[in-house]
Parts: C-alpha cells; sequence; structure tokens
C-alpha cells in the first residue's frame, strides 16, 4: 500500500486516542499538542481504530452531529484494513510481545497490538499518546509523552 502524498513529509498510522482527540472536547489539548507533528503529513488508520472510535461514539451516546462529524472524517481517512500480510505481522508482533513480558502483549491491549502491527507492516512511524506503545523493538513511535 503506497501511503505517501507527493512532496509531503512522510506517513504515519495514527492510534485511536490521536485520531479522535479533534472529535472530542475533553481532548482537544491533546489534538493541539500533536498538530505539529501531523502537519503536511499523510495519515493512515487501522480498521480497529475505527471499530474503537465507533464503538466510543455508541456507547457515549453521541448525537446526530457529533456523529456525522465522526463518519466524515472517517469516510476521508485511508483505512488499512486486515490482510495475510498484516496477520502475520500481528501474529509475530504478539507472541515478541509475550515472549519478552512487554506490556502489548497483554490482553487488554489487542487493539493497540493491532494499530502497532499496522505501522509495522507498512514501516511507517506511530503516532501515539500511549505508554504502552514504548521500548517496543522496531517501532518507529512519534509521541509528545515526557
Amino acid at each position: 500500500m503506497s501511503v505517501t502524498a507527493p512532496g509531503s513529509r512522510g506517513p504515519v498510522v495514527l492510534d485511536t486516542g490521536i485520531f479522535a482527540a479533534e472529535l472530542v472536547r475533553s481532548r482537544a489539548g491533546l489534538a493541539e499538542t500533536y498538530r505539529p507533528l501531523l502537519e503536511g503529513r499523510p495519515f493512515v488508520i487501522s480498521s480497529t481504530t475505527v471499530a474503537e472510535v465507533r464503538f466510543g461514539a455508541e456507547l457515549a451516546r453521541w448525537g446526530t452531529s457529533r456523529r456525522t462529524q465522526l463518519e466524515q472524517r472517517i469516510a476521508r481517512s485511508r483505512i488499512v484494513w486486515p490482510g495475510p500480510e498484516l496477520v502475520s505481522v500481528y501474529v509475530e508482533l504478539r507472541v515478541r510481545c509475550i515472549r519478552s513480558g512487554h506490556p502489548l502483549g497483554q490482553k487488554n491491549h489487542e487493539a493497540d497490538r493491532w494499530v502497532a502491527a499496522t505501522a509495522l507492516w507498512l514501516g511507517v512511524p506511530l503516532v501515539a499518546h500511549d505508554r504502552v506503545f514504548t521500548n517496543l523493538e522496531g517501532l518507529d513511535l512519534l509521541t509528545r509523552l515526557d
């Protein structure tokens, strides 16, 4: 999959929290913090991110206007859907994390593993504000965490 737009900085995968930050009022500051990292860069999201943000909107009982904004943002995004190669990267990542004791190997990080596997498979950085992605060999993490 080619994700680089001519004349832009390199592409990135957005973690769910970064992707949704512009749509969640309480996370507006997070969106501002990451704006300089994202300007001029094409981005992609994992299919897992689509599921997570739609689930969050449903659980929070978002109204029609906010759901429309969410669906428009999803429609403008390049989504990576799992295929055999991505599934292989995911399996290798999960095994590696479990064997090494990396937190990403824990059961509750299923969605995070898919997002990380997407970045690894594409060979592009992951933009995330979540410590679970730190110290993961081979992952180029762009973050504003201290």
